[in-house]
């Protein structure tokens, strides 16, 4: 005996995957049930492979590629909205949606087809059945569900925020405030951060991945060094930079903390966007504000009481292009982001395409090729490998 429970059998085609299943439920403890799988190998049974079961689900047409995504988006949802906006994709809302697209490109396409075998017609099928408009509002539905798939992309991935600054000029206050609990040590000590602290918080859904950094000076402590030199590291694969100054600094620092903000604005790459926090305006008796100069972006603000937060915390939703889109939002994936926009850029091509009708119908005939590697009706076997081989082992 190793343990009671249940045994549950499925037939198929009315499980998971399509095939006949047994599932077995014990009562949970990992020593019982490490001890229920070693039994279960002994008698002939192997390990599932990363994804196994929902690749069998998407081979046996259970799901399609979008809605076998949406299990592993689902698993690993960081906050409500992206459980959410993972469920509408689990249920097919987005294939759906595309299906309804590819339908339209399928009619596009018999019209030009027939436009083309059959030129000695009178009647025009293009011009009679609006084709040229017809695309335009395609086009318009592609561009609606790409936006809502950014903003999904979003939600999926989060941003890496990354605080640099000059030592004591405030960046682990930051995040203790942008966190709301003090997850960071703050003295008056210069260099008391030797290591990136992580910390992940949620604005309107979207995580924030907010890693505070070692302050960045001249040192010859070797610990600070490999702190500074990890800090870089992780200056290079932000997505949002916050660069702190202090608005208050000492008479006699002034110099000092100009040249070191010099230094540090020539070394930070074009890639990410950057953001100066002007910090402790508590001590100058200045008001938070957001302002812009020489195309940088600024917001004045007190990590210490926390007055401007709001005004940072919605500078960053605006500078990912973020806006509310209730329960519309698409848990997209960077391949789905791709298709997308590919299918949008034939579209467009295909809208310029009046008096060329073999390159309107290629053009058509490649967005509806990118549109169905979405849902996994065009998909290379060695992208379904990629894809599965990223999820959880046996789910």
């Amino acid at each position: 005996m190793i343990d009671e429970g249940l045994l549950l059998y499925f037939p198929a085609p009315h499980s998971f995957t399509g095939e006949d299943v047994i599932e077995l439920q014990g009562h949970g403890g990992p020593i019982v049930m490490e001890m229920l799988l070693a039994r279960c190998l002994e008698l002939g049974a192997r390990l599932a492979e990363p994804g196994e079961f929902t690749r069998r689900a998407f081979l046996n047409e259970r799901l399609d590629l979008a809605q076998a995504e949406a299990v592993a988006d689902l698993i690993e949802a960081s906050s409500q909205a992206a459980a959410r906006s993972a469920l509408r994709s689990l249920s097919g809302r987005f294939s759906s949606e595309l299906t309804k697209i590819r339908e339209s490109l399928v009619e596009l396409r018999m019209l030009v087809e027939a436009t083309l075998d059959f030129p000695e017609e009178e009647l025009d099928f293009l011009e009679a059945a609006q084709a040229f408009v017809r695309i335009d509002v395609l086009r318009g539905l592609i561009d609606s569900m790409l936006d809502r798939a950014q903003q999904g992309s979003l939600l999926r991935r989060g941003l890496s925020v990354v605080l640099i600054g000059p030592p004591n000029v405030g960046k682990s206050s930051l995040l203790n405030q942008l966190s709301g609990e003090d997850r960071a040590i703050v003295t008056e000590h210069a260099g008391t951060t030797r290591d990136a602290l992580r910390e992940t918080i949620h604005l309107q859904g979207i995580p924030l991945h907010i890693i505070d950094t070692a302050g960045l000076r001249d040192t010859d402590d070797a610990i600070e060094r490999i702190g500074i030199q990890r800090t870089w590291q992780e200056v290079a694969r932000a997505d949002v930079i916050l660069r702190l100054v202090d608005a208050a600094p000492g008479t006699a620092a002034v110099g000092v903390h100009q040249r070191e903000t010099s230094d540090i604005d020539a070394r930070l790459p074009d890639t990410a966007v950057r953001i100066t926090v002007r910090n402790k305006i508590d001590l100058t008796g200045d008001l938070p504000r957001r302002y812009e100069s020489a195309g940088r972006i600024g917001v004045d603000l007190s990590a210490r009481t926390g007055e401007g937060l709001s005004l940072l915390e919605a500078e960053l939703l605006r500078i990912v292009g973020w806006h509310a889109h209730d329960e519309d939002v698409i848990l997209a994936r960077d391949r789905h982001l791709i298709a997308l926009r590919e299918a949008r850029e034939h579209v467009a091509l295909a809208s310029e395409q009046e008096g060329a009708l073999d390159l309107l119908a290629e053009e058509l005939r490649l967005a509806h090729d990118a549109l169905a590697r979405i849902t996994g009706e065009f998909t290379a076997d060695d992208l379904l490998g990629e894809i599965f081989s990223r999820f959880c082992i046996g789910k």
